[in-house]
């Protein structure tokens, strides 16, 4: 999760420079905690993994110029775009990001039009929207969602991505999340919906909610398909399937580890883009109790790039230790010094 602009080009692997493309989206969307562990020992499994990593981000630096190149911001195209150093190497890394690059920034003419120049630093946090009546919803980066409220129902279409339902009690009118098909029906009560390529993914934490496979119009009297009632604390997924009889989907309860994960998405995330790693350090400071000392200067100049969770510290010394060569040291119970190893 962390990069040093190269100082080499040495030839890498077709094989290690997939690899590294995949876990370049994989962490600027985010790691889990177990992807987080994996990531490290990858890393740690070949040096040429880091420095794999190294150069995608260098190429998708250069990708992110791009931006500057449309119309909408200058009518000049900038003539060093196309003429990197090592054009070799740029192609070959440019092509194997090409995938990774829509994964992490959903790369379309609507996003472009609307995305800022990029920054070196920012905390993520995902969008909080107030519905009508008082409830409350959280998204994913890049959820969308369709609000249609009557005089006799709540309703939001869920059309892709992931959410989490606070809704406000009002047994008047039913809540209804409707993704692909499946309905998700509530008073009040919190729960997430994912809508996923293979199942609609359901979770409550608080209340209970009631699924049905086809989603019932208003007034209209539902199928003789058996309820299915899911509680707090529990989870089931419905498939997406064209069969006329698909199976059906079972209730089953969430461990708190599986909870956690579910619910990993909603921290918010540390954004770093050839950050200086004193700008970094500063960052975790301002949102930890537990901070960071850069003990010599010649590692503050290094620069880091990724996406990190703002309370996991330790995990972020490990994989500065990782990828840069930095010696963490311990001074009282809420300092820890970071150093060039020696």
């Amino acid at each position: 999760m962390s990069t040093l602009t190269p100082q080499s080009h040495r030839p890498i692997p077709d094989a290690v420079a997939k690899e590294a493309s995949l876990w370049l989206s994989r962490r600027d969307r985010g790691l889990t905690a177990d992807e987080q562990d994996h990531y490290m020992q990858w890393l740690a499994a070949d040096p040429r993994h880091a420095e794999a990593m190294t150069q995608h981000a260098a190429a998708f630096e250069r990708m992110m110029h791009l931006y500057e190149w449309q119309p909408a911001n200058t009518a000049e195209p900038n003539p060093d775009l196309f003429t990197p150093r090592h054009r070799s190497q740029w192609w070959r890394w440019t092509a194997g990001l090409a995938a990774a690059a829509a994964l992490i920034f959903g790369i379309t003419t609507a996003w472009r039009a609307a995305a800022p120049a990029p920054v070196k630093s920012h905390l993520r946090v995902n969008e909080r929207v107030a519905l009508p009546d008082g409830s409350r919803v959280e998204l994913k980066d890049g959820t969308k969602i369709v609000v249609q409220y009557s005089a006799t129902e709540r309703r939001v279409k869920l059309t892709g991505g992931e959410a989490q339902f606070s809704v406000w009690k009002d047994a008047s009118r039913p809540f209804v999340v409707e993704a692909a098909g499946v309905e998700v029906r509530a008073v009040g009560t919190v729960f997430n919906v994912r809508l996923g390529g293979q199942a609609v993914e359901v979770l409550v934490t608080e209340g209970k909610v009631k699924v049905n496979r086809e989603p019932v119009a208003a007034g209209a009297t539902p199928t003789q398909t058996p309820d299915l009632f899911v509680a707090a604390g529990e989870q089931t997924a419905v498939p997406l399937t064209a069969a006329p009889h698909p199976a059906s989907p079972v209730v089953a309860r969430a461990t708190p580890e599986e909870i956690h994960q579910s619910l990993d998405w909603q921290t918010p995330r540390l954004q770093f883009f050839e950050t200086p790693l004193t700008e970094a350090v500063a960052e975790f400071n301002r949102l930890n109790l537990h901070h960071l000392t850069i003990g010599d200067g010649e590692i503050g100049a290094l620069h880091i790039g990724g996406t990190f969770r703002p309370d996991n510290v330790d995990g972020f010394v490990r994989l500065l230790s990782t990828t840069l060569d930095v010696q963490a040291e311990a001074v009282g119970e809420n300092q820890t010094v970071l150093r060039r190893r020696r």
